[in-house]
């Protein structure tokens, strides 16, 4: 389970270092084989290779194919594979960096089963006024048992 806020930055050659916890785990769980690609929100998502075939099968096994092109046509025809190398860096494509701004400061979330990379502004705008968002998160916590 990948959880908690990183703040890290990428580097000019488009590197971003994994958070040294998670490099073990994902080590043994994809072989460092990670998935980088586009989601619904302005940041990218990473998975650990196992994860995103999962998801790639679910998507061909929709019942509406419609959707099921059009989540094709996004999440894998916008996806690059990536491994974490021996620094504990994975390489970014320009292409995708470019598609979420993504220079320099940047924030690592866990999702989960994912981390979802937002550039540092993007992220303080969406998260950083969480003021906004309170009714909204309330509401959403009252869904949850704790």
């Amino acid at each position: 389970m990948f959880k908690g806020v990183h703040h890290l930055a990428v580097d000019d050659k488009g590197r971003l270092a994994i958070p040294a916890r998670y490099r073990l785990a994902l080590a043994e769980q994809c072989d460092s084989q990670l998935v980088i690609t586009v989601g619904p929100n302005p940041c990218l998502e990473i998975y650990p290779l196992p994860e995103f075939e999962r998801i790639v099968r679910d998507i061909q096994a929709m019942e509406d194919r419609e959707q099921a092109e059009t989540l094709k046509q996004w999440f894998v025809g916008f996806a690059a594979d990536t491994e974490i190398d021996k620094q504990g860096r994975v390489l970014l494509p320009p292409m995708l960096r470019k598609r979420v701004q993504l220079d320099g400061a940047a924030v690592l979330m866990g999702q989960d089963s994912r981390f979802d990379l937002w550039a540092a502004t993007e992220w303080e705008q969406r998260f950083g006024e969480a003021v906004d968002r309170m009714p909204a998160l309330q509401s959403a916590f009252r869904t949850i048992r704790r």
